[in-house]
């Protein structure tokens, strides 16, 4: 029997058992059970740090049919705790592919299950809430899985960026650069550098905790305020931090986490959300333009509106068309500016680049 084949189950906090069969690695996992609406992009998905600690389900109806290939990375690992699908498939279209999802599973010790009625287990997230789960292909005993779930620590309070972030200063783009951004990384996706670098930017990526002296001294033009995972009110040192760039004035642009420590460091506090933002086709309208976007997103965490309710320090800019979540802020007379959303969109539309122009644009201002 084929470990696609072999069985495997998923219990949920609240007691909900689902069983399927096993893909990717042989064992067990757990984290906080999340869901993604995208119809593509998985292997992005499993590589983008801000999934750091959940177990994803993919909710569209084949999830591995085009394979897997180094372009499509986010980071340089898989960072997602498990999958859970209707169809894994090892068979894969793309004569690009550089193998099967399986495989690449295999390769990153992901534990995933499929075979499971993910119509039924998205509905019942939705309902519930977020929670933490197990998966698993080596251990059929439900009371032994619940004893080890029970350990499983909450998502809610629990700072994790500094674990998927840089451990080294590297750089991206060209030295000679006429711009110079400062980049703290919180769990930084690959396609965001990109997006900078490709507007003729030279970048400095910093691990999570660098001193704030040890980043000045790159002397940048600018600053970039990373994505990542788990709760940003358990990061003060990322708080303080942003406060001290803050009192510099140079322009500043946050992503996802970014954008909830930008409020942190003006007053603002923020929230876990019920069941979070993720996928591929959100609805946001920008209140300055009064243009609508469609956006990829990706947070379980989210900026507390009755917090920001007569605020002398912040503007809304983006606000979500489906639940009226805030999706941007900008702090009054400060260069500096955050969206919810991923603007670099890797997966999904491209509504939303416009943002890495308007921070690009801002920097040559201000150096003007």
């Amino acid at each position: 029997m084929s470990d696609t084949q072999a069985p495997a189950i998923l219990l949920l906090e609240d007691g909900t058992v689902c069983t399927g069969k096993a893909f990717g690695a042989i064992g067990t996992t757990t984290g906080e059970i999340c869901f993604n609406t995208g119809m593509t992009g998985y292997q992005e998905v499993f590589t983008d740090p801000s999934y750091y600690g959940q177990i994803v389900i993919m909710n569209a109806v084949h999830v591995g049919n085009y394979g897997v290939i180094d372009e499509d990375v986010e980071s340089d690992s898989v960072k997602i705790l498990g999958v859970i699908a209707k169809n894994l498939n090892e068979n894969y279209s793309r004569r690009r592919a550089m193998g099967s999802l399986d495989a690449y599973l295999k390769k990153n010790n992901i534990v995933s299950i499929h075979d499971v009625d993910t119509r039924a287990l998205v509905t019942h997230v939705r309902t519930k809430g977020a929670m933490n789960c197990i998966i698993s292909s080596e251990i059929f005993d439900i009371s032994a899985l619940k004893k080890r779930l029970a350990e499983v620590p909450s998502m809610d309070g629990l700072e994790l960026a500094s674990k998927v972030s840089t451990k080294t200063v590297y750089e991206e783009g060209d030295p000679q650069a006429p711009i110079r951004i400062a980049v703290m990384d919180y769990g930084i996706k690959r396609n965001i550098l990109k997006c900078m670098t490709d507007r003729g930017a030279f970048v400095k990526v910093f691990p999570a905790k660098t001193p704030l002296e040890e980043v000045k001294a790159f002397n940048p033009d600018g600053y970039f305020i990373s994505n990542g995972p788990g709760d940003p009110a358990a990061m003060d040192y990322a708080v303080d931090q942003m406060q001290q760039i803050l009192k510099e004035e140079k322009p500043l642009f946050g992503i996802c986490l970014g954008h909830q420590l930008l409020a942190l460091a003006n007053g603002i506090s923020t929230f876990k959300m019920h069941h979070g933002h993720r996928g591929l086709n959100h609805p946001v309208k920008n209140l300055i333009t009064g243009r609508s976007e469609i956006t990829t997103q990706n947070h379980g965490f989210g900026v507390d509106p009755d917090s920001i309710k007569g605020s002398e320090l912040v503007e809304i800019t983006h606000v979500n068309l489906n639940d009226q979540s805030i999706e941007g802020i900008r702090v009054k007379n400060k260069p500096a500016f955050s969206v919810q959303y991923h603007p670099e969109s890797t997966p999904g539309p491209h509504d939303s680049r416009y943002l890495f122009d308007d921070f690009i644009n801002l920097i040559k201002l201000s150096k003007n």
